[in-house]
């Protein structure tokens, strides 16, 4: 069996070209010779906050980034502006980067250094965020704690070293956008590839509301909240972009959309799942996409029979979890967030908003249908993999039986051995519990709103376990942005990640090194849950 090439690679469904891609090498344009790059040209950026921490452009932060070492320079363009978008059928106007859902696909090989500018056409602010990538801390796109927000009309250039392999996300972190198309994968390619396939088919998953019958992300978070939405004040939430008002975002961009009447309710109240030991979300959206496609008009991925198959499994949703199968296929997991784990077969997967899994499957020979269930909600995605030439699809209600059997929960997950975690003895614990409820939608750590001003303390070079409490009744999938956890069990430390679901009225342990200095934001990855405050930050002390 033969390691895919570089020319089966970009012959996946997404095509970098879009996204410009070229090549520059220069020792000058390294990162470790210069800071943030925008056009404004403004000093680096300091945010609000207590004095002693380490600040997203201190010298520390590029000491960290001159050790993951320089290659080519690989550039790409982003332009956020609002876009006709066709989901398979049907067309909504929305925003999106370079007029597509998903975004372009972005591809590096570890150790290459991306510029990636984004130039902001929206009629409100943005950023961009890598998710999953241990950056540089001014690079990471969280706004007014790591940047200014992107202004419309101007362009910000993010730069830093890919170094570590992995099926990574972009996203907007302002607000509700990425509930629109602001999303893309970034795929960084190991030049060493352990794995043996043939073929490679990236999964983008999402939940839609956008432009469906008048509703938009902003609307929908209002109805969630006390009051419901007819009469309640949009604003910004915290933290991201400062106190502007926040009409209906797409009527803050394009004034012949504010005459549309207000959407439907969308406030899921007879949601349940076993697996996520409650609810399984609050949202009733009325589609789901694969890879920007609805189930009636799903995208077809071709491959000839017995070919080796390596599925990158994204979910870029903002309320929902997805169970995945593919029908009459088993699956073997040979990653989560970009990290490699001793590989565990199984039937399907429960994929948290924001977590990454890599699978390999050899292909059977006919038409199978990849359905991503909603779970816990109504509805599913579909996207197609076939190795025959019949015109006949699998019906867009397609329920594979693998659905319902073993799903394999990331807890069961072990690092492979090239990734795994020592057994250090914890330098700090940091305990935060996870708070709020539905009825009030007051969601928050230790019952505290987001203060960009806020810190838990670490310092470099500890090992810090971090204990999350769940006193909700909901799950949470949580992410620190910037550095990768070990999920911690009885017995040994587990798979690597960045982003995990903590079930309703549990407890997860978490270890990592702090080894990437600057601000960091922990929050949790239901957009809705993160826009209403369940968002904190990890400081560097000096």
């Amino acid at each position: 069996m033969q390691k895919p090439s570089r020319r089966t690679l970009l012959s996946a469904p997404f095509a970098a070209a879009g996204a410009g891609l070229l090549a520059a090498c220069s020792d000058s344009d390294s990162p470790s010779h210069s800071g943030p790059q925008h056009t404004a040209g403004t000093a680096a950026f300091v945010p609000q906050g207590p004095k002693g921490f380490v600040n997203p452009s201190d010298p520390e932060v590029l000491a960290a980034e001159r050790k993951r070492g320089s290659g080519p320079v690989r550039m790409v363009t982003f332009t956020a502006a609002e876009s006709m978008l066709d989901l398979g059928g049907r067309s909504v106007h929305s925003w999106a980067y370079n007029e597509s859902v998903p975004g372009p696909l972005v591809r590096v090989t570890a150790g290459d250094v991306l510029s990636l500018t984004v130039s902001n056409r929206l009629a409100e602010k943005t950023s961009l965020h890598a998710h999953g990538v241990r950056l540089r801390c001014d690079m990471d796109g969280a706004p007014d704690l790591t940047q200014p927000p992107i202004e419309p009309g101007t362009d910000f250039v993010y730069r830093f070293v890919a170094a570590h392999p992995g099926t990574y996300l972009f996203h907007s972190h302002v607000g509700m956008q990425p509930d629109r198309a602001l999303y893309a994968p970034f795929i960084v390619d190991d030049p060493k590839e352990p794995l043996a396939y043939d073929k490679e088919w990236i999964v983008v998953l999402d939940d839609w509301v956008d432009d469906i019958d008048g509703s938009d992300p902003e609307q929908v978070l209002a109805q969630l909240k006390p009051g419901g939405s007819m009469g309640m004040s949009m604003g910004m939430g915290p933290g991201h972009g400062g106190p502007s008002p926040r009409r209906s975002a797409s009527a803050s961009a394009a004034p012949s959309r504010s005459r549309k009447r207000m959407g439907p309710d969308r406030v899921l109240r007879d949601s349940h799942s076993s697996m996520l030991h409650g609810e399984g979300g609050n949202v009733a959206y009325p589609h789901y996409l694969a890879n920007g496609r609805l189930r009636t008009d799903p995208s077809v991925f071709r491959c000839n029979p017995g070919d080796r198959v390596r599925i990158r499994l994204i979910n870029a949703g903002s309320e929902t979890a997805f169970r995945v199968a593919l029908g009459d296929h088993a699956m073997t997991v040979t990653h989560t967030d970009g990290y490699p784990v001793e590989h565990k077969r199984t039937d399907a997967l429960l994929i948290g908003m924001a977590e990454r899994y890599d699978v390999l499957v050899t292909a059977k020979d006919g038409v199978f249908p990849l359905v991503a269930l909603a779970e816990g909600k109504k509805g599913k995605a579909l996207a197609i993999l076939r190795t025959d030439k019949g015109r006949n699809l699998p019906a867009a209600d397609a329920r594979p039986n693998e659905l319902d059997r073993e799903v394999v929960p990331a807890r069961r997950l072990l690092p492979a051995e090239s990734v795994r975690m020592d057994d250090r003895v914890p330098d700090r614990d940091l305990r935060i519990r996870i708070t709020g409820t539905m009825q009030k939608y007051d969601w928050g750590f230790d019952h505290k709103p987001y203060d960009v001003r806020q810190r838990h303390a670490v310092r470099a070079g500890e090992r810090v376990r971090l204990t999350l409490i769940n006193a909700t009744d909901m799950w949470h999938p949580m992410h620190l942005h910037g550095h990768t956890f070990s999920v911690t069990g009885l017995n040994s430390a587990g798979a690597r990640k960045d982003t995990t679901i903590v079930l309703p009225h549990r407890k997860l342990v978490l270890d990592f090194d702090a080894d990437n200095p600057g601000l960091w934001m922990l929050h949790c990855h239901n957009q809705y849950h993160s826009e209403s405050g369940m968002m904190t930050v990890l400081g560097y002390k000096r």
